[in-house]
């Protein structure tokens, strides 16, 4: 089996990465609509999420919380990583709520949420 088809399917986190990220980029790059870009903004954020999460993951890994007994008992994984995709997830939420709002005000203004309308009307 070709080393690719087997990433794929066994790694396949890493493979929903990069596609949710490459959308995710497209969409803000190549879209005209501001909607449309926060969205491809949050799917950006939860490519990101998703990498760091996988990353963190280890194969047999056990709460990090020695027993009273003592002595340590193989691997351990790390709470870490997900408290800081815990926050990162509050503080995309807090931005898409923010840019959402400023969206409504540049309609509100503009009476439409095409960039290069925006930029035409703004340069009159």
């Amino acid at each position: 089996m070709p080393l690719f088809v087997d990433a794929l399917t066994t790694r396949y986190a890493y493979a929903t990465f990069a596609v949710l990220l490459s959308v995710g980029l497209y969409m803000m790059i190549a879209s005209p609509n501001l909607v449309k870009k926060i969205i491809g903004l949050n799917l950006f954020q939860s490519a990101i999420f998703l990498f760091f999460v996988a990353m963190a993951y280890v194969q047999g890994g056990s709460v990090p919380v020695i027993p009273s007994e003592g002595g340590a008992v193989g691997e351990y994984a790390s709470p870490l990583p997900q408290v800081i995709v815990l926050t990162a997830i509050v503080v995309g939420v807090s931005l898409t709520a923010v840019a959402l709002a400023l969206i409504i005000r540049i309609y509100s203004a503009y009476g439409t949420l095409d960039e290069d309308t925006i930029r035409e009307v703004a340069d009159e």
